[in-house]
């Protein structure tokens, strides 16, 4: 039933969109400007929204083996004699399980001092989870377990599948309004100017504006999102690992400095268990404040 569950979420979310766009086109007038131009909204908008949740599903498709190469990820042979990484692997299988996924995640490790981990992958059964050579160095199991099974938690919560569909809904707003504004922008200024002196290159530079601040305010939307997944991973952690182990290890990276690896992708840290940010730039954080997140879940309201 997942499956049709998904494919339902899927139809839905592209029915949404196209009915948003229409009354966006009424509001603001622009409708009428794409018709009198023999301009057809409705192909344009299938055309944003293939454009769109195309460009983000094959992100997710690839996006597993995305990490391995631009992170540097290396997946950890179960039968790895290495005892500590050999430990790691019996861990996340261990987690997973007791989460209800029949085909356990590939485990891997990859170069970081930044003490970190994440998980990526288009499926539950074709899923990644990845963590810092810093994390393994700054952590004692019991907290390692906590970050663990918070990122086991993304994976059967179906997080990277979410993500996609919201990314993809935003890549299609911000292509369909970017190129109707731009067209009924430009199209009134040429309908003012008797030399026709507006044309393509007014066109595209309106559409490339839009795009940059409309791509903008929809990575906000993403954004606050992601922060919700947070505590929800925080709270699936909690429950799979023991409440004490997932408040350790958020405390854990509260007191590491936070070191930024710069050959980190920006694509993929919103897979991350940690992030820092302040003022304004908190709008576009896809993590909440450790401090608020250990709150949460020493809140006796809040107790899985």
């Amino acid at each position: 039933m997942a499956w049709f569950k998904r494919i339902s979420l899927f139809l839905l979310v592209n029915f949404l969109v196209i009915i948003t766009l229409s009354f966006l086109l009424h509001l603001f007038g622009v409708r009428p400007y794409l018709t009198r131009y023999g301009i057809d909204y409705n192909q344009l908008a299938l055309f944003a929204l293939i454009w769109g949740m195309g460009g983000a599903f094959i992100s997710l498709a690839l996006s597993r083996q995305m990490a391995k190469w631009l992170m540097g990820v290396k997946v950890i042979d179960q039968e790895t004699r290495d005892p500590e990484l050999r430990d790691l692997v019996q861990m996340v299988h261990h987690l997973a399980r007791s989460a209800g996924l029949t085909t356990l995640p590939q485990v891997g490790i990859y170069e970081s001092p930044e003490p970190n981990a994440f998980a990526t992958g288009p499926s539950r059964s074709r899923s990644l989870v990845a963590v810092s050579s810093g994390l393994l160095q700054r952590m004692n199991p019991s907290e390692l377990e906590g970050v663990l099974g918070h990122e086991i938690t993304h994976i059967t919560n179906g997080d990277m599948v979410t993500m996609t569909l919201l990314q993809g809904v935003v890549n299609a707003f911000v292509i369909f309004l970017a190129r109707a504004i731009a067209f009924a922008i430009t199209q009134a200024g040429r309908d003012r100017d008797d030399n026709r002196r507006s044309g393509f290159g007014s066109y595209f530079l309106v559409q490339f504006t839009l795009e940059i601040v409309f791509m903008m305010l929809g990575s906000i939307v993403v954004a606050a999102f992601s922060r919700y997944r947070e505590f929800r991973a925080d709270a699936g952690g909690a429950r799979l690992a023991g409440r004490e182990k997932m408040v350790g290890a958020l405390q854990a990276l509260q007191r590491t400095f936070d070191v930024v690896d710069p050959r980190a992708p920006k694509a993929l840290q919103i897979f991350k268990i940690s992030s820092r940010s302040s003022g304004w730039l908190r709008l576009f954080a896809t993590h909440p404040a450790l401090d608020e997140r250990i709150r949460r879940l020493q809140s006796p309201h809040n107790i899985p």
